[in-house]
């Protein structure tokens, strides 16, 4: 919708529109909302969406998964693909070296939301109870699931996942620096298969090994750009447990990871191509 108004205002304004998209709304509406209001507002949704990306003279688009549907939607657009990226927070928190673990059981991080796209409630409690004994499970965040999400640890009655409040930004960093692994999940929805979470970014930052449910581009873009990760099917727990040996229990500085998606290298090259379209009008 503040795209919709964005294009509304350029155009009574005679101004270029520079759209910068960061999820797919039409294509998401099927999986997270009910089935017959996704039906009713798809259509409306989706037209909303040609009206608005047509009068744009350039579109952003954070995710290459994104790639598939607006080029056959909109052949010619012009699209350009600057991500998400990490904060300065994130960046002083690096690591500089190697840092091997102690022992003990092994502290899983999530952060985040817990709702219906993250699917935590489809996953956790069964992989917990997998690898009870050797894995302890703790979950920052808040959201529609997470009343869903306690029940079902309740149900499979395990006792090696700690469930927290959202916290500010300073003791997420602190959660960060003395987990074993960070966790990410998302549900297994087809519209999640363009994604790229942000999530990613500051994670990669950490150093920490990285075990992932995600499937798709955001599958593609974790083996190709984190080191020390592992990759599962969404809500596949027997593969989560499988995939996590393949991760190296120590703190790693991800140094190329960092350099490549600094958000203030990523913010300048962006400013540039704004830069362009605005130099193209004169």
């Amino acid at each position: 919708m503040t795209a919709a108004l964005g294009a509304y205002i350029a155009s009574k304004k005679r101004a270029p529109l520079y759209l910068d998209i960061r999820d797919i709304f039409v294509d998401t509406i099927k999986d997270v909302l009910p089935r017959h209001f996704a039906i009713l507002a798809k259509p409306v949704f989706a037209l909303l969406e040609r009206w608005t990306v047509n009068r744009a003279s350039r579109v952003n688009l954070v995710s290459q998964g994104f790639a598939g549907y607006f080029r056959e939607r909109y052949p010619d657009q012009h699209f350009s693909f600057f991500t998400n990226g990490i904060d300065d927070e994130f960046l002083s928190a690096a690591p500089r070296m190697l840092q091997e673990r102690q022992g003990g059981a092994v502290e899983v991080l999530y952060a985040g939301n817990l709702g219906e796209g993250q699917g935590l409630h489809a996953i956790v409690p069964d992989l917990a109870k997998r690898m009870h004994g050797l894995v302890h499970f703790k979950i920052i965040g808040d959201g529609g699931k997470k009343d869903a999400l306690r029940t079902a640890l309740a149900t499979a009655g395990v006792d090696n996942v700690e469930l927290l409040p959202p916290m500010s930004r300073t003791q997420l960093i602190e959660a960060y620096q003395v987990a074993d692994v960070l966790f990410l999940h998302l549900n297994d929805y087809d519209a999640f298969k363009k994604v790229l979470p942000s999530k990613l970014f500051e994670y990669g930052a950490m150093g920490k090994p990285i075990w992932a449910g995600v499937s798709g581009y955001a599958a593609e873009f974790v083996r190709a750009e984190l080191d020390n990760s592992a990759v599962f099917q969404p809500c596949d727990a027997a593969e989560a447990v499988r995939v996590f040996s393949q991760l190296r229990l120590q703190n790693e500085p991800r140094d190329r990871f960092v350099a490549k998606f600094a958000r203030m290298n990523i913010a300048r090259e962006m400013a540039a191509d704004i830069m362009e379209l605005g130099n193209e009008r004169k």
